[in-house]
């Protein structure tokens, strides 16, 4: 049977583990027979049968109680909550369902809230005191976040007497039903010239009080021993064929020896908890189990104890030994926070001084982290009278540095900012420029005092590191840049190489696909030595433009030709007329394009690399246009001898 309880009661029964020398209960039983035995013989068939039941009355097995270790992961997130903070997360566990909201959880999370609001009351009374008022006169100021507090609190606290009712009328609702059942099988039991009859009814309410939930643990017990006592009372009225019952004490002994050898198995798991659990689950199963033969009843319950016994013993023995551990920690922490408290920081007069004590504080406080946790209730404060310890050692320190060493932090901050400038730079490929820029900051970094001694070689490393990782990066970029550009030097003039082998008789069609994958490859090729850029360029489009010229490859005399067709078919002369302006049109608009590229040429400085490459681009333009020109010219005139 399932076992549920609400979270008072789970915690109440963490506490008290099985006993190891608890002993079956015989009158605690459950009768559990095989689904075959529906089919009932006659009452003048029917052998008689004294019926044997064996579930041991065995408390769910405990959860183990929580523990410092499995809640103070969480408990610095609270320590170090804002009072908005505490709000904000009130308000999402009040928003929560019941089941997911921890009390834990919203007392630390009050606690804490209050420990905020203690300390910012305590500045303001500090302040009001300074200011020369009466100490007696303060009156804390009222904070509207202490009424969202409360109403949060009340939320989360009714929520949670909501959950407990609901569970409670649960539970009561449980206990009815079972009760009614066990009437039900009394019921049956005294109607005695009925009781084959009443079988398979009997077995239905054995599955539905086996399904019906939880009930009070405080009434479980002796509910449950009166739906045993009706159980056997019902079994006692019945002749039940020995067939039928042998054969569920065979199957049940199976299920109980399977369950004893995984108990045993348990001993060699060496995670005790999940050992524990595990055990938990064997046990519900056990009960559910049905009676087994007599003889072999108390062998088999022994067995089987005696296994849960040893799981019980490893889990005593596992949180013991943490207790034991959590003193120790307890103990060992306690002296390092006296051992700290017991230092005059205020005798500390010079930087070695402060040094060789933050080498103390930093020793204490990796020794801190070794430790593991104390008990649940001390870890909390004996962490938080470390840590004001620790705090207080260190605004010491930080007021004595910065009244000595104002101007070495300031020389610091500008050393730190040249270094986040120079690493900004290191990546940059823009050679020339990025390289003037870091000459210059390396130039201002002379002219900076100096910083502190401990930070010094750091700092310097660090900005020396972004420097030299640019020239390198900017060396090695131009060896491999020159390699690279010589292979494509060679590339690209082997692939004008292979232009000037085609065939001047080639099909038209090879031609152009070799043109246009020639000029693809070309693209994909990549930059060339700057000297050589032009030269290799100029070959290569010559070649092409041989091409073109040899096969035709622009249809010139083919687009001719249908222009001159289509101007055979145009009997009326208005259709002429109307070409011929539209041609006249767009030829006078070539011609002012001609013109604007012409006088631009007067404008621009071609004595540079790029002032070079922009000429060969405009000569490449203002030819395309004259051929366009001339085209247009050879139309019009075609059209004037038909006009």
């Amino acid at each position: 049977m399932e076992t549920r309880q609400t979270a008072e009661e789970s915690k109440d029964l963490t506490a008290n583990p099985i006993p190891e020398n608890s002993q079956p209960n015989a009158e605690n039983c459950e009768v559990n027979t095989s689904a075959d035995s529906a089919d009932v013989a006659s009452d003048d068939t029917v052998n008689d049968l004294t019926v044997v039941t064996e579930t041991p009355d065995v408390a769910p097995l405990p959860e183990p109680e929580a523990t410092d270790a499995d809640a103070n992961d969480a408990a610095p997130a609270i320590d170090e909550m804002s009072e908005a903070d505490v709000i904000i997360t009130l308000t999402a566990l009040a928003q929560a369902d019941a089941d997911d909201i921890s009390r834990d959880e919203v007392s630390r999370l009050k606690q804490r809230y209050y420990a905020l609001r203690k300390a910012t009351d305590e500045e303001a009374r500090k302040q009001f005191i300074a200011n020369g008022n009466d100490p007696e006169a303060f009156i804390p100021e009222e904070d509207p976040a202490d009424e969202v507090l409360r109403q949060l609190l009340n939320s989360i606290k009714e929520k949670k007497a909501a959950r407990a009712a609901q569970l409670e009328a649960e539970l009561q609702r449980n206990f009815e039903k079972k009760d009614a059942l066990i009437a039900e099988i009394t019921a049956m039991s005294n109607d005695t010239d009925n009781v084959n009859r009443h079988f398979p009814r009997f077995r239905e309410i054995q599955q539905e009080f086996k399904n019906v939930g939880d009930v009070a643990p405080q009434l479980m017990s002796d509910q449950w021993k009166r739906y045993q006592d009706a159980v056997e009372i019902f079994y006692d009225q019945l002749k039940v064929n020995k067939d039928l019952r042998d054969y569920d004490f065979k199957k049940n002994l199976e299920t109980k020896l399977q369950l004893c050898a995984e108990a045993e198995r348990l001993d060699a798991e060496t995670d005790v908890i999940a050992a524990f659990k595990r055990l938990q689950d064997l046990h519900v199963t056990w009960r559910e189990t049905g009676p087994v033969d007599k003889e072999q009843r108390e062998a088999i319950w022994t067995r089987f104890k005696e296994a849960s016994a040893v799981v019980n013993k490893k889990y005593q023995a596992f949180f013991e030994e943490r207790k034991a551990r959590e003193q120790e920690n307890e103990s060992a922490k306690t002296a390092i926070c006296e051992r700290l408290e017991a230092i005059d920081f205020d005798a500390l007069k010079s930087f070695n001084a402060w040094n060789d004590m933050t080498k103390t504080i930093l020793e204490a406080q990796e020794e801190w982290r070794n430790l593991g946790f104390a008990s649940k209730k001390v870890n909390n404060a004996l962490f938080a009278r470390f840590r004001a310890v620790c705090d207080k050692f260190f605004a010491l320190k930080a007021e004595y540095y910065k009244s000595v060493k104002d101007d070495m932090a300031a020389n610091l901050e500008k050393k730190i900012a040249l270094c986040e400038q120079a690493e900004a730079l290191k990546d940059s490929t823009d050679w020339k420029a990025t390289a003037e820029k870091l000459t210059a900051l390396q130039r201002q970094w002379k002219t900076i005092g100096a910083v502190p001694k401990k930070r010094s070689d750091e700092v310097w490393k660090r900005f020396q590191e972004a420097c030299d990782y640019f020239f390198e990066q900017k060396k090695r970029d131009l060896s491999q840049s020159r390699k690279s550009e010589q292979e494509n030097l060679r590339a690209k003039r082997a692939l004008t190489a292979s232009l000037k082998e085609i065939a001047a008789d080639a099909p038209r069609q090879e031609v152009v696909a070799a043109i246009k994958d020639a000029q693809a490859r070309w693209s994909e090729i990549g930059h060339v030595p700057f000297r050589e850029k032009d030269k290799i360029y100029e070959e290569f489009r010559a070649v092409i433009n041989e091409l073109y010229k040899v096969h035709d490859l622009k249809d010139t005399r083919a687009n001719f030709a249908r222009f001159e067709n289509s101007i055979n078919e145009m009997n009326d002369s208005s259709k002429l007329s109307r070409e011929r302006e539209r041609l006249a049109r767009v030829l006078e608009s070539k011609r002012s394009e001609l013109a604007t590229y012409q006088n631009n040429l007067g404008f621009f400085n071609f004595k540079s690399s790029s002032g070079s490459s922009m000429l060969r681009d405009i000569e490449r333009k203002t030819q395309r246009i004259r051929d366009d020109i001339a085209d247009l010219e050879k139309k019009i005139a075609l059209i004037d001898e038909r006009l």
